[in-house]
Parts: structure tokens; C-alpha cells; sequence
């Protein structure tokens, strides 16, 4: 393998990190507090308010319902409004963010249902608003589940962002379809999987030795 396909592996490996990265963080920004606003309006939670459920419900069940390929096509021209152009490695973020958002909102909603409602009451009764419960007592009860659904995210958004390769989305995926598969180097489409195989093994070993760490309850 010469310098110059080391090289473009390696900028490939940039791009896609970059990619993945950018969007799980967008998505947390965007997906944690709808998550934290599903569970608090649900029929069950804090707060209910079955219309605002059901508004939320209704929006992330279509975005999710949605293959991320076909949305990625349907975003190009809010892609290219919104980032000047529709393909490459900037451009990839913004459909990459749309496609995990609702993903991670779900993620969120589930780790905090499993709270245990008797800590819940426990907090109300000693006097703690619904501001408090959420992020003093749901968020820290449910931190362990937050940070497993987090990994796996990271890995979901990793392997959007090589799907995003079909389309001229950059990174590993996009050197696999225009190296590896239209221009049948069967090589370098080997070493793109083995690199995304280690990214997202890398991913979730950090994410569960995290956990671990932050696990008090062993």
C-alpha cells in the first residue's frame, strides 16, 4: 500500500470521526430534552400532558420510521440551504443529526422510565419541584443507562455515516463505494470495514468501561 492510500485512509478515518462525533453531540443537544419531555408529560410522568405526548410521539415515530438512506436523500435540498452544498463531509452532519435525534430522544425516554418511582415519590415528599426531580434525581438515578444508550448511539451514528458514503456523504464510507466497490479494489473496501469494525469496538468499549466506573451500585 503506497503513501497515498494511507493517507486518504487516514483523512477518510478523520472525516468519519468528525461526522460521528459532531452529529451524536448535535443529536444530544436536540434528543435529551425532548427525551426528558417525553418522559415528563407521559401519561405516568411528573408532569402529564397527553397532547404534548402526543405530538412528540407522533414526529420522532415518523422520523424513526424513516430508512436513514431514503432521508438522506429526501434532507439534500434543506442540506444544501442550510450548508451551501449536499455532499461531503460537513454537509453529511446535518441529515446524520436529523436521523439520531429522535433515536437518542427514545434512548433518553427509556433509561428515564426505569427510575425507580419510589425515589421519585420519595424526592416529591420531601418537598423537591419537578425541576429538581428531573435533573437531581432522574438524571443522576438513570446516569448508567444514559451513558450505555449513548454508546450505543455512537455506534448507530457510525454506521449511518457509511451508509452516507453511497451518496458522496466522505469519510471511510465513501473511499469503500469509490475505491473499493466502483473501482473493485478489494483491499482497501477490507481495510475501511476493518477500520469501522475498530471504531466502533473502540466506542463501546469506552462507553462501557465509563459505566462501569461510574456504577456505585457494585
Amino acid at each position: 500500500m503506497d503513501s497515498k492510500t494511507v493517507m486518504m485512509l487516514l483523512e477518510g478515518c478523520r472525516d468519519t470521526l468528525r461526522m460521528t462525533l459532531a452529529a451524536t453531540l448535535i443529536g444530544y443537544l436536540i434528543g435529551l430534552p425532548v427525551g426528558i419531555a417525553l418522559t415528563v408529560t407521559d401519561k405516568d410522568g411528573i408532569h402529564p400532558n397527553p397532547v404534548l405526548y402526543r405530538i412528540m410521539d407522533v414526529i420522532i415515530n415518523i422520523l424513526r420510521s424513516v430508512p436513514f438512506l431514503i432521508l438522506l436523500v429526501l434532507l439534500i435540498p434543506v442540506t444544501r440551504a442550510v450548508m451551501g452544498r449536499s455532499y461531503g463531509t460537513r454537509a453529511t452532519i446535518l441529515p446524520l443529526t436529523v436521523s439520531a435525534a429522535p433515536y437518542i430522544a427514545r434512548m433518553v425516554e427509556s433509561s428515564l422510565k426505569e427510575v425507580d418511582a419510589g425515589v421519585i415519590e420519595a424526592a416529591r415528599s420531601m418537598g423537591a419541584n419537578n425541576f429538581t426531580i428531573v435533573f437531581r434525581v432522574m438524571l443522576v438515578e438513570a446516569k448508567i443507562s444514559l451513558i450505555v444508550g449513548a454508546t450505543i448511539c455512537l455506534g448507530t451514528v457510525l454506521g449511518y455515516s457509511a451508509m452516507a458514503g453511497t451518496v458522496g456523504g466522505g469519510g471511510l464510507g465513501d473511499i469503500a463505494i469509490q475505491y473499493g466497490y466502483y473501482r473493485w479494489k478489494t483491499d482497501i473496501m477490507l481495510i475501511t470495514v476493518a477500520i469501522l469494525v475498530l471504531l466502533f469496538q473502540i466506542f463501546q468499549m469506552a462507553g462501557m468501561k465509563l459505566a462501569s466506573v461510574l456504577d456505585h451500585r457494585k
